[in-house]
């Protein structure tokens, strides 16, 4: 599994980045071929195009707003978790995500490219919310 850690320093209140962070719908229109369902018990991204595609469906397992959730993931080609705490400071908010990532056939070998590759994503996707 790949870890990845992602830390931002905005000027947002706590309740705004919190907001931004876990309005779930919103992560599909920054990530490429993604649409995320919502469901009762957190969602669903779907990536891919057309019938060509896989689900990453993930659990909200804790949840204790406005400073931390833990996004547990339960799909067959995605597994692991993701952790989002928001705290505040002088200047703002400081967001830290912190997911472990692995894609079900990447080899151990590839750990690292998988690890850079999650990490380019999720940085991105963290920006675009927060922006």
């Amino acid at each position: 599994m790949a870890l990845i850690e992602v830390v931002r320093e905005v000027p947002l209140s706590v309740d705004e980045a919190w907001g931004r962070l876990t309005d779930w719908s919103r992560h599909g229109d920054h990530a490429p071929l993604t649409s995320i369902e919502l469901t009762p018990t957190g969602f669903n991204a779907r990536t891919g195009l057309g019938r060509l595609g896989f689900d990453d469906p993930m659990d909200v397992v804790q949840w204790a707003p406005p400073h931390h959730c833990r996004i547990e993931k339960r799909g067959r080609v995605v597994l692991g978790w993701a952790e989002i705490t928001v705290e505040e400071i002088a200047s703002g908010s400081r967001v830290r995500w912190v997911e472990e990532i692995h894609v079900r056939g990447v080899p151990r070998f590839a750990r690292r490219i998988e690890a850079a590759a999650g990490r380019r994503l999720f940085s991105g996707v963290i920006d675009e919310l927060l922006a």
